[in-house]
C-alpha cells in the first residue's frame, strides 16, 4: 500500500488549503493586530519556495479574511450577521493579501489575489474564465492566493468552507495533488478526542459509506470545515483525478513535515486529472456542432487546438463554455469540446485568422475556438 501513497516531491501542480485557525490567532490579546501568525506564514512561504524550485506549480486557497477583519474591527466572538461578516472580509482581505505578498516576496515569488464564489464555478462561462485566469497566472510564474469572495457572497452563492473550494480549484486547474492544512492530522475511525480506541487511517483508497460514517464535527472554534466537509472535498478531488491529503498545519513548514513522514491521510485518485476531465467532457450532451476543413481535422488528430480559420460551418445555438461536437468534412464526428465562443460569435469568426478576432467581435478574445485542454478527440 505504501507504494500507492502520493509523493509531494513528484507533484506537478499542487493546491494547498490553509485554514483560519492556522493563519489567525483568535486570542483577545492579539486582536489589535488582527491576530496574524506572521512567523508561521513565513515558514509556509519557505515550503512554497521549496516546491516551486522543484518545478511544482502552487496555488494557495486561504481562509482568514473574516478572522483578520474581525480582529481589526473589534467585532465580538461568535456568529456574526451577514453584513458584519462581509465588512470583516472587506477589511481582512486587504491584510491577508498583503501578508502573503510580504511572506513570498523574499523568495522572489509574486502573489496574485483571486476571489471566487460558488456561482463562478457553477456557471460554465464563468468557470472557464476563472480557469483561464488561473492558468495564465501559473504560466506567468505567480502563486495565486484564492479565497471565497466573502465581501459579496450570500448564503445562496457560497461554498461555505474553503475545503470544498480548494477541491473545486484543484479540479478546475487539473492539479494532481491537494493538501488540506488543518487542525487535525488526518482521518480517524472515530473522534480521537473522545474515543481512545480511534485509529488513524494513513491511506483511503475509496470513499465508502463506512469511511463517511467516521466523519465528526468541527473541533476548532474558528474553522467552519469539519471532517464531513473534508470528505466532501475529497470526493470532488479524487473524482477529478486529484489525490488529497489531510494533515496538521500547526507545525512550522507543514509541507516539508509531510515529506519527512509527518502523519496525514491520503485519499487516492482513481485517474489522472487530464483523463478525468476528458471523461467529463465526453459525457456532456452537445448543444451544437462545428464542421472543420481537412487541415483542421489533421491538426486536431495531432493534439492541436481548434482555431477559427479551420472552421467551415457552425450549427446549433450554444453559449460560451457549452459542449459541441466537431465534424470532419465528410460529416464524421472527430471530437467533442467546450466552445470558447457563442454560436453567433463562432459564425462571425468562421474561416478567419485569430489575429482578426478583435476586429470582428469588438474585443480581444482567445485565439482558439476550442482549446485542446477542453477537447476530447
Amino acid at each position: 500500500m505504501a507504494a500507492l501513497i502520493p509523493d509531494l516531491a513528484r507533484a506537478r501542480r499542487l493546491v494547498i488549503k490553509i485554514g483560519s485557525a492556522l493563519l489567525v490567532d483568535g486570542r483577545a490579546d492579539t486582536r489589535e493586530a488582527g491576530g496574524l501568525r506572521a512567523g508561521w506564514l513565513r515558514a509556509l512561504a519557505e515550503d512554497v519556495a521549496m516546491l516551486r524550485a522543484r518545478g511544482t506549480a502552487v496555488i494557495l486557497v486561504s481562509s482568514g479574511s473574516i478572522a483578520l477583519g474581525r480582529g481589526v474591527l473589534q467585532l465580538p466572538a461568535g456568529a456574526l450577521p451577514l453584513e458584519q461578516n462581509q465588512a470583516a472580509a472587506a477589511v481582512g482581505q486587504i491584510r491577508l493579501a498583503r501578508a502573503y505578498e510580504e511572506a513570498l516576496a523574499p523568495h522572489g515569488i509574486t502573489a496574485a489575489q483571486v476571489l471566487i464564489t460558488l456561482e463562478d464555478t457553477a456557471d460554465r462561462r464563468r468557470y472557464l474564465n476563472a480557469r483561464a485566469t488561473l492558468e495564465t497566472l501559473l504560466a506567468l510564474g505567480t502563486v495565486p492566493i484564492v479565497n471565497e469572495n466573502d465581501t459579496v457572497a450570500t448564503d445562496e452563492i457560497r461554498f461555505g468552507d474553503n475545503d470544498r473550494l480548494a477541491a473545486q480549484i484543484a479540479v478546475t486547474v487539473g492539479a494532481d495533488q491537494l493538501v488540506l492544512l488543518s487542525d487535525v492530522d488526518g482521518l480517524y475511525t472515530a473522534n480521537p478526542m473522545t474515543d481512545p480506541a480511534a485509529r488513524h487511517l494513513a491511506v483511503v483508497p475509496e470513499i465508502t459509506p463506512e469511511i463517511e460514517a467516521m466523519a465528526g464535527d468541527p473541533v476548532s472554534g474558528m474553522s467552519k470545515g469539519g471532517m464531513k466537509t473534508k470528505l466532501m472535498a475529497a470526493r470532488v478531488a479524487v473524482a477529478g483525478g486529484c489525490a488529497m491529503a489531510i494533515t496538521t498545519g500547526a507545525v512550522p513548514r507543514p509541507l516539508k513535515a509531510v515529506e519527512d513522514g509527518a502523519r496525514c491521510t491520503w485519499f487516492l485518485a482513481q485517474d489522472d486529472p487530464q483523463a478525468a476531465r476528458k471523461r467529463w467532457i465526453a459525457a456532456m450532451k452537445p448543444r451544437g456542432s462545428i464542421t472543420v476543413d481537412a487541415g483542421a481535422a489533421l491538426a486536431l488528430a495531432h493534439g492541436k487546438s481548434l482555431l477559427p480559420a479551420g472552421v467551415t460551418a457552425v450549427n446549433g445555438s450554444f453559449g460560451r463554455g457549452e459542449p459541441v461536437t466537431v465534424h470532419a468534412p465528410d460529416g464524421a464526428t472527430i471530437a467533442k469540446g467546450l466552445s470558447r465562443y457563442t454560436a453567433d460569435e463562432a459564425r462571425q469568426l468562421l474561416g478567419h485568422h485569430s489575429g482578426e478576432i478583435e476586429t470582428l467581435l469588438g474585443y480581444a478574445g482567445r485565439a482558439a475556438l476550442i482549446h485542446r485542454d477542453d477537447m476530447v478527440v
